[in-house]
């Protein structure tokens, strides 16, 4: 497994792997018919911004590091309810 593929597969690095995970599936499960997916698409998006706004949020606070943990997100997630 190459160096980048790696990272993506890391829970500390990857706040969305879950998302990720359940739209390869249902790509493979679908015979890579993009329309059956679109579900999993929009919640990985939303997913993806939702992180991305908490990234810049601790970037303009001067948060290091700039994406929470596993661990923290968990708790985030836990405090705020499952927001996508």
């Amino acid at each position: 497994m190459s160096r980048h593929a790696k990272k993506l597969r890391d829970h500390d690095i990857n706040p969305c792997l879950v998302e990720t995970d359940a739209t390869t599936k249902c790509m493979d499960d679908n015979n890579y018919k993009k329309d059956m997916c679109a579900d999993y698409f929009l919640k990985y998006k939303n997913c993806r911004k939702f992180w991305h706004g908490i990234m810049m949020q601790r970037k303009r606070s001067g948060v290091k590091p700039e994406m929470p943990s596993a661990e923290e997100r968990k708790k985030i997630l836990e405090t705020m309810g499952k927001p996508y």
